[in-house]
């Protein structure tokens, strides 16, 4: 569970990150969830979208794909959320705010 601190500062991060996956119509797919996790052990950070023509909403999706992952949602704002998933073995993100 992320703090609002820790929140924030990934927030500001991922201001200037490109969302790199869609949730289309589709929806929430097991293969989705594995290229998703494989993103997240990468990257740490991730930006996502919903399309318009998906039958989800994007808060239902971040928490549906956060379950399946293991990530935290950190922001959801109209049809875009932002993962994080901290990768213990090789860190990417530095400086993240101490949860007390």
């Amino acid at each position: 569970m992320l703090t609002s601190k820790q929140r924030a500062y990934l927030r500001g991060i991922a201001s200037t990150y490109e969302t790199i996956f869609q949730v289309g119509k589709g929806g929430v797919t097991e293969a989705m969830c594995r290229d998703i996790e494989a993103a997240l052990t990468k990257r740490e950070l991730i930006k996502l979208r919903v399309l318009d023509n998906s039958g989800w909403t994007a808060r239902e999706a971040a928490d549906a794909i956060a379950e399946q992952t293991g990530a935290d949602v950190v922001q959801v704002i109209g049809s875009r959320f932002v993962l994080f998933k901290r990768n213990e073995k090789e860190p990417v993100i530095e400086n993240i705010p101490k949860a007390k």
